[in-house]
C-alpha cells in the first residue's frame, strides 16, 4: 500500500502501534498540534480498519486507516518523525531497519546486514521517538539480563538519548533517537534526581511504593486485566523483579555519581489512568523535609510541567488527570531523619505520550508546550 504524502509545511508523523492506549493518546494530542500532520498509523491486529472504528472518540478527524507494518511501502513514504508505540524487542528491529538517505523516505531493513549498517541508516531529518523499553537501558548486558535476550541494535542503543525531558533537554534537542522513560521511572526520577545530585538524601534505603491505573498494563487481552480481576481490588506485581527498577537505578546512580539500588514495588489499582508514588528517603545529616522541598522548588521553578506543592498540600492522581503535569509533595516522617515524597502523573500523558510529544517538540525546535497545554480534568 502506498501512503499519500503531505503538501504543506507541517512535519509528517508516523505512529507505529496506534491501536494501544499510548498510540491513541498520541493521536489525541497530535491532532491538536498546529505543526504536525499524521500520515501513517499502524496496528497489525486492527489492520484495514479506520481509526473511527477502533477509537470512536477520535472519529471525524480525517485520519489515515490503520495498516500492518509489513504492508508499508517505506521507500514511497515521506515522514519526518516516527513514534514507536510497540512492545519491547519489536521497536529495535523496526527502528534499525529505517533508512534515510536522500532527505526523506525509508527502505526495507533487508538492505542492511549488520548493526553498524543499521546505525548508519537513520540519519538526516528523520527522527525517532521510541515509547518502548528497547533503548532506555544504556548497558547491553543489563538489557539482556532484564529483557531476556541480546539487544539487536547495540550501536543505536549507545546513541539513544534518555527522554526525561526536564533533565536531558539539551541532548534531546540534537538527538535523532530518543528513548522515552517508563511511566514509573518518570515520576520517581523527577522527584529524586535533584535530591541525589545535591546529596541531600542518602543513596541507600530509597523505597518506592508505586501505584498505577490499569491502562498502564496495556490494551492486550489478559486474564489479570479483566474487570472482575481488578475491580474492587489492589495488587502488587513484579515484586523485586520489575523491569523499571534497573531504569530507575541507572539514572539515580548517574545523578549521585555512585552505583545504588532502590526498593521498588508497583501496584495495579482499579482506575483507568493515573499514577501515584510514595517514596521514602533517608535525609543526610542536618537536612529537613523543608530543605528537600525548597531544593525541588528551586530546581523546577521554571518548568511548566513540574510543580512542587506547598507544605501540607497532598498530591492526588486526580490533580493531574489528562494533563502533562507532575505534582510533587514533600513531608516529614515520624521516623527521625526520614522524609516522604509523594509524586503523581498521568501515566498515559507525562508517563508516556505527552512526554514523547514534549521531546518531539524539542527535537524540531517547536515550543515545548505545543499541543500539551490542556489543564487537568476535575473532578
Amino acid at each position: 500500500m502506498t501512503i499519500s504524502t503531505s503538501n504543506d509545511n507541517k512535519i509528517r508523523a508516523a505512529i507505529l502501534g496506534a491501536s494501544g492506549y499510548t498510540g491513541a493518546e498520541l493521536v489525541r494530542l497530535l491532532q491538536r498540534h498546529p505543526n504536525v500532520e499524521i500520515v501513517l498509523l499502524t496496528a497489525d491486529r486492527k489492520a484495514g480498519q479506520s481509526i473511527d472504528q477502533v477509537f470512536p472518540h477520535l472519529a471525524g478527524e480525517g485520519l489515515p486507516d490503520l495498516m500492518a507494518i509489513s504492508d508499508i511501502e517505506w521507500a514511497g513514504l515521506e515522514v519526518d518523525v516516527v513514534f514507536c508505540a510497540l512492545p519491547h524487542a519489536t521497536s529495535q528491529r523496526i527502528i534499525k531497519g529505517i533508512l534515510h538517505d536522500t532527505g526523506h523516505g525509508f527502505i526495507d531493513e533487508m538492505v542492511a546486514e549488520t548493526t553498524e549498517d543499521y546505525a548508519n541508516a537513520i540519519q538526516g531529518s528523520v527522527k525517532v521517538v521510541d515509547l518502548s523499553a528497547d533503548f532506555r537501558l544504556r548497558d547491553p548486558d543489563t538489557y539482556a539480563e532484564w529483557y531476556g535476550g541480546e539487544h539487536d541494535a547495540i550501536s543505536l542503543q549507545k546513541e539513544a538519548v534518555y527522554g526525561l525531558t526536564e533533565h536531558y533537554r539539551e541532548e534531546i534537542k540534537n538527538a535523532r533517537l530518543v528513548a522515552c522513560p517508563g511511566c514509573y521511572p518518570t515520576a520517581a526520577l523527577l522527584a529524586l534526581i535533584p535530591l541525589m545530585q545535591s546529596k541531600a538524601i542518602k543513596k541507600d534505603g530509597v523505597i518506592i511504593d508505586a501505584k498505577s491505573g490499569v491502562s498502564g498494563a496495556g490494551r492486550s487481552l489478559r486474564e489479570g486485566n479483566l474487570f472482575t480481576e481488578v475491580s474492587e481490588a489492589m495488587h502488587p506485581y513484579g515484586i523485586a523483579a520489575h523491569r523499571h527498577a534497573p531504569e530507575i537505578e541507572q539514572e539515580l546512580s548517574r545523578a549521585y555519581g555512585e552505583d545504588l539500588l532502590v526498593s521498588f514495588t508497583p501496584h495495579l489499582i482499579p482506575m483507568n489512568r493515573g499514577e501515584l508514588e510514595t517514596i521514602y528517603v533517608q535525609m543526610e545529616e542536618g537536612k529537613t523535609a523543608s530543605d528537600l522541598r525548597e531544593l525541588l522548588k528551586d530546581r523546577y521553578r521554571d518548568e511548566r510541567f513540574v510543580t512542587v506543592a506547598d507544605e501540607g498540600v497532598v498530591p492526588a492522581s486526580r490533580h493531574v488527570r489528562g494533563s502533562n503535569n507532575t505534582l510533587i509533595g514533600v513531608f516529614e516522617d515520624r521516623v527521625p531523619g526520614q522524609a516522604i515524597i509523594v509524586v503523581t502523573i498521568d501515566n498515559l500523558v507525562k508517563g508516556s505520550s505527552g512526554q514523547a510529544i514534549q521531546n518531539m517538540n524539542l527535537m524540531f525546535d517547536f515550543p515545548e508546550m505545543m499541543s500539551l497545554e490542556q489543564m487537568p480534568l476535575f473532578p
